[in-house]
């Protein structure tokens, strides 16, 4: 069925010719024809506003048609022609087939032959448009697949590295590096709280100019980010509403994500494009998939600091231990060596005679206090070395 949409451009100088062809023919069954009588003439036409199909007779005045195919080959026009020739100049046909003719009409023809012909190309053009639309259709699904497949392969990453990594000032590079990957932004930076205030730190950055990067470690003011710390919620923005920021002098499209624990605001996730191009839901929630894993992060890192501080506490009270004891082991030792050597003198110096009641209350005496330094050693043993150092 003719397409009431398809535009065709008549070359023919005969205007019986293009009388049948154009208003006997195509109009009666709903094409849109426009004619021009010389070649230079379907030039500009095409190259104005190409058509949807080219006829041309071959026997023009002036450029032939064989002109016309070269110029619009020449210009880019991919507009198919199809031409019309006499019989007798099949020669002719086959010359303008190599030039990149369409197809031909051999005239005189009937109506239904004309037709026919015009129905033949421009099914043609309609196949090879479709398969045109169905290959851009097909790479841009490609190409959100491809997209796809990163922003997963960085999520997963990021949550490898979350796991994995202990040192925070290597893990909160790549959650930035991870945000301007995901989210296809120019600009991306992480503010981390202090642990003891209010105040927001520079933590990692990704692209951000000299001006800004000198402020690791130390409190960053953008304008914005102080909004996102007392709403808790995801903001985006761009356009004219963000020129009264000072974030907008990076760029023109902005979103900040929190970084919570429970309810409480931690952090902020920051990324910036230098176009005016909305960060989609989809982006959005993707960057709060990674606000997540710094919340993680974050959450490991003080368990860890608290069982840190735990640990140490337990060694500083086993070490005073471990010293009051070898405190108290010296002084018990140091008083039953000085027991033993009184009855060890009175045993062998003493002057006089000692009964034998008298040697026996002695000696008995002094296996006490020989057992008392024996169990002594056992109850309350030398400090280890390794604990007097640490």
């Amino acid at each position: 069925m003719p397409n009431t949409g398809d535009r065709i451009l008549l070359v023919e100088d005969d205007p019986k010719i293009s009388d049948l062809i154009a208003r006997q023919t195509l109009n009666f069954v709903g094409y849109q024809v426009e004619v021009v009588t010389d070649a230079s003439s379907a030039i500009k036409k095409a190259l104005h506003s190409p058509p949807d199909l080219i006829i041309a007779d071959l026997n023009l005045p002036g450029l032939s048609t064989k002109d016309l195919l070269v110029a619009l080959a020449s210009q880019g026009v991919d507009t198919p022609l199809l031409v019309i020739a006499n019989k007798g100049q099949e020669q002719d046909i086959i010359q303008a087939f190599r030039l990149g003719a369409a197809d031909y009409i051999l005239w005189p023809a009937r109506d239904a032959e004309v037709l026919s012909a015009v129905e033949r190309v421009l099914a043609r053009v309609r196949s090879e448009r479709e398969n045109q639309r169905l290959d851009r259709q097909v790479a841009e699904m490609n190409e959100q697949l491809q997209r796809k497949v990163r922003e997963l392969t960085a999520i997963i990453g990021l949550g490898k590295a979350v796991t994995s990594i202990t040192d925070q000032r290597i893990l909160f590079q790549k959650i930035v590096d991870g945000a301007a990957q995901v989210t296809g932004a120019d600009i991306a930076w992480l503010l981390i709280r202090e642990r003891e205030g209010k105040t927001f730190l520079l933590s990692a950055q990704h692209g951000l100019p000299p001006a800004w990067a000198k402020y690791m470690n130390m409190p960053l003011d953008d304008g914005i980010s102080a909004l996102v710390a007392l709403s808790g919620e995801t903001l985006a923005m761009e356009g004219d509403p963000l020129s009264k920021f000072r974030i907008s002098s990076l760029g023109k499209s902005v979103c900040v994500v929190p970084i919570k624990v429970q309810l409480e605001v931690i952090g902020m996730l920051v990324v910036v494009r230098r176009e005016v191009k909305p960060f989609t839901a989809s982006e959005q929630t993707l960057l709060e998939a990674v606000a997540d894993y710094a919340s993680i992060s974050l959450v490991n890192a003080r368990l860890f600091r608290a069982l840190n501080e735990a640990v140490q506490s337990a060694r500083e009270a086993q070490k005073r231990q471990y010293l009051t004891l070898e405190n108290t082991r010296r002084v018990v030792m140091d008083e039953v060596r000085a027991a033993i050597q009184s009855v060890d003198l009175l045993l062998t110096e003493m002057p006089g005679a000692l009964t034998n009641d008298q040697r026996q209350a002695l000696q008995t005496a002094r296996a006490a206090l020989q057992r008392l330094s024996a169990a002594a050693e056992k109850t309350m043993p030398a400090v280890p070395m390794s604990q007097k150092t640490k």
